[in-house]
């Protein structure tokens, strides 16, 4: 009986978003099960890709003749079965294709890359030393656009043949050990046939015949360090029959300083923290999938429930997995986690390498880690018997994909706890109007830590209004109070952080004579200006040039910097301050892989006495010698058209002021504003998230917005604008036909950006409550685009959009 093997290719288009029929060789029916990675040939041509096997068959949907799988790429599969089903599940949830879903779900090392080759069949000796030399044959991309076209002719006229090999980028990393094949003595006879001035050969034979008399297999980085033996040396001696080389594989550890650390002990609960840890224990023992938002002040020691809740869940045979938002965040939680479960733990974020997230990810489908700390693509970890979710920080935005697949972590977490029927803990000082107003209606389980451990107050926030500081002679971003705030915690040698949501020297170069603004050539966005590398950037497409030193459009030679970033608060700050060292923690400074790690260490060991940062230090920092925050400008989001400006700046001043005070000492927070009487900043002053969220579900309620309707976003780009515009009027028109009278439509108009990286967009808006049409209408719509997608354009369509600018 034929077996079949239903295949998802690596090909993304719609028409190809659908498992095909392969016939799998016998050599191979032993070996195949679904979740494994293949290597097929797909279409009418040479062409080999990669694909996933999504199930295996005796019946086929196809009536002609099966192509053969080609190999299988994996021993065991990369995707379970729960796996496989949550890739289908979120390509249909995001609008998204179903490879794209399992890539998203796998390191970036289990890419398969398809290798274009192309090998001499009938050419002239001229033209075999002209493209291929000595070799039998070459890779069509190592070639220039010339090149290549000249070999597609070849091609064409049967003189050579392409082929397609398939790359793997995954790497084992091994440590090889040298087995010394000779005994002492042998070791010594061989020493008398070997030149007199062959110096490194004969001392090599000395230390044979000492592994071999003490039965040692030193390992090779170690001989060649410690000895000054190379590689070449060794591998003569390899050849010669002296030595093995044995491999051994291990793995890359993104944390090697973490490894030898005493384990921590759990630390003592106060009655409000051990009852919730008693509710959330009684749904992992009853493996009740339900989900407890957690609410705790800053300081309430919410990490300490998390930790006590995962060794309930281990020591019952179970594993955890843990979200946290940013890497900023990581490193700490990483300590506190790891520093309680030591190698159980296994980390997954972005600011490892490809490598490290290959190796992490294996340890945990090996079943060698039990926990998993992790950023937003952690939520796919290939954990098995998971007992517990928990999603630290959960109103964060960067727990939502921007690009596709679009999904939020938090739904990916809440639809794996109703496979593995276990609780989800989304904990928070300020959660998102949506988690809240679940918890309001029952659908979450409200659970709340009111007060600071041990008692400590929460530090008294100061208001100041920048509008009367500048008429009282503030130096620029800094107002009187602040300025004197920071000098005596300098005096007293305690430490102070400072927020500034903006990266960059300043936000604009402008000219004073015409008022030309330095834009992006790409983007319609201005250029913020970089004194560290003297340039001009574009955040959004990455675009750079020099600062003018002239107008490029008038000539005159008032070129002005307006507006205020990090590196020119540094600046000024050392200005005023020359006594006190800062660091900066920014996009730009954390760059480097572990950039997060040495700057909060650095801090934590006292060699700095400020932290100035952007967004990134606001939440789960906890320094205990930090006595003081000062936010430069809290007014930053409040700006921007979009209808969560004040529930983020809410959630940025409450998180940012709980950095201080955390120990013994007291704190303080001073705000500046030039809206000291927006609510938004007045509840935050109180620390009052209940006041907040009453009056900004109020705001909601009148303008339809979530938490009372759902939403989503539907752009679409080309490199044309009248082209964009013309498309996004026709889909509106074709929303409006399928959809009821209940869904309000925005739009459509130009996206808040009406160009990035040369293609101009435009946007629709759906707000909805009930819209049993909106699926199958927007899949549509999806399909029928996948045609114009070969005229240059692009449609995405996000669901619940975290954003609608």
């Amino acid at each position: 009986m034929a077996i079949v093997a239903k295949v998802i290719v690596d090909v993304p288009t719609m028409q190809t978003d659908r498992p095909f029929d392969y016939l799998v060789p016998a050599r191979l029916e032993d070996a195949l099960q679904a979740g494994m990675r293949v290597w097929v040939q797909f279409g009418k041509g040479a062409r080999k890709v990669s694909g996933m096997v999504v199930s295996v068959s005796d019946q086929s949907d196809y009536d002609g003749q099966l192509k053969p799988l080609l190999d299988v790429l994996d021993p065991a599969p990369v995707l379970d079965h729960e796996l496989l089903k949550l890739s289908k599940w979120l390509a249909q949830t995001t609008y998204s294709f179903w490879i794209a879903c399992m890539q998203t779900m796998l390191p970036t090392m289990l890419k398969i890359d398809a290798v274009k080759v192309a090998e001499p069949v009938k050419l002239t000796a001229d033209e075999q030393q002209k493209y291929f030399g000595t070799a039998d044959s070459l890779a069509i991309g190592s070639l220039n656009a010339e090149q290549q076209v000249a070999v597609m002719k070849l091609a064409q006229a049967g003189k050579v043949a392409i082929s397609y090999l398939k790359k793997d980028r995954a790497r084992v990393k091994k440590i090889f050990y040298l087995i010394p094949q000779l005994s002492l003595e042998q070791a010594a006879a061989e020493r008398e046939h070997v030149r007199k001035n062959a110096a490194k050969q004969l001392k090599l034979l000395t230390l044979i015949g000492e592994w071999a008399a003490n039965n040692q297999h030193p390992a090779l980085m170690t001989v060649e360090h410690q000895y000054g033996l190379t590689k070449p040396v060794i591998n003569q001696a390899v050849e010669k029959g002296w030595l093995k080389l044995e491999g051994h594989e291990t793995y890359r550890d993104p944390y090697p300083e973490l490894q030898h650390q005493p384990l921590t002990k759990p630390l003592p609960l106060t009655p409000e923290q051990q009852t919730i840890v008693t509710q959330i224990n009684a749904a992992v023992a009853e493996r009740d999938p339900k989900t407890f938002l957690l609410e705790g002040v800053t300081g309430s020691g919410k990490t300490e429930i998390y930790l006590q809740v995962i060794a309930r869940v281990l020591a019952a045979g179970q594993t955890a997995l843990m979200l946290v938002p940013e890497i900023a965040l990581t490193p700490q939680m990483v300590n506190r986690v790891k520093g309680r479960f030591g190698t159980h733990v296994a980390v997954m974020h972005s600011g490892l390498s490809d490598g490290e997230k290959y190796d992490e990810w294996r340890r945990i489908a090996r079943g060698e880690a039990q926990v998993v700390v992790g950023a937003r693509s952690a939520a796919f970890a290939p954990l098995k018997n998971i007992g517990v979710f928990i999603m630290d920080e959960e109103h964060e935005t960067s727990y939502k994909q921007d690009s596709a697949p679009r999904y939020h972590a938090r739904d990916v977490l809440l639809k794996r706890a109703q496979i593995h029927h276990a609780p989800v803990v989304l904990g928070s000082a300020t959660p998102s109007l949506e988690s809240r107003a679940r918890a309001e209606k029952g659908v979450y389980t409200l659970l709340r830590l009111p007060h600071r451990i041990n008692d400590q107050p929460l530090p008294p926030v100061h208001i100041v209004d920048m509008r009367e500081a500048f008429a009282h002679g503030a130096q620029e971003d800094f107002s009187g109070p602040l300025l004197d705030a920071l000098r005596i915690r300098l005096q007293r040698q305690e430490q102070s952080v400072l927020l500034l949501n903006r990266r960059g020297y300043s936000s604009f170069v402008m000219c004073r004579d015409c008022g030309y603004v330095a834009k992006c050539p790409n983007c319609d966005i201005s250029l913020t200006l970089h004194m560290d590398t003297h340039t001009l950037k574009c955040h959004y497409c990455g675009h750079e040039e020099p600062i003018p030193h002239r107008c490029p459009n008038c000539g005159s030679d008032k070129i002005r910097y307006y507006g205020t970033g990090t590196q020119k608060v540094e600046a000024k700050l050392q200005q005023l301050l020359p006594d006190a060292r800062i660091l900066r923690m920014d996009v730009d400074t954390t760059r480097r892989k572990g950039g997060h790690a040495r700057i909060l260490d650095a801090f934590g060991d006292h060699q700095a006495d400020i932290l100035l940062g952007t967004q990134m230090i606001a939440k789960g920092l906890d320094f205990p010698d930090v006595t003081l925050v000062g936010v430069i400008d809290a007014d930053t989001a409040l700006g921007l058209p979009d209808f969560r400006a004040s529930e983020k700046t809410f959630q940025l001043l409450t998180q940012v002021s709980g950095r201080a005070g955390r120990a013994d000492k007291p704190g303080e927070v001073f705000v500046q504003t030039f809206n000291p009487d927006h609510y938004a900043i007045q509840y935050a002053k109180r620390q009052d998230y209940e006041g907040f969220f009453r009056q900004e579900m109020a705001i909601r309620h009148r303008g339809n917005y979530p938490p009372y309707f759902y939403s989503t976003k539907i752009a679409v780009s080309h490199v044309d604008e009248t082209q964009a515009a013309k498309a996004i009027f026709s889909l509106a028109k074709e929303l409006r036909e399928h959809l009821s009278d209940q869904v309000i439509m925005l739009g459509p108009t130009p996206g808040p950006i009406a160009r990035l990286k040369n293609r101009y967009i435009y946007q629709i808006v759906l707000k909805y409550k009930h819209e049993p049409a909106l699926a199958a209408t927007l899949q549509h719509i999806l399909e029928e685009t996948q045609q114009s997608s070969r005229h240059g354009f692009l449609v995405a369509i996000d669901p619940e959009p975290l954003a609608f600018v």
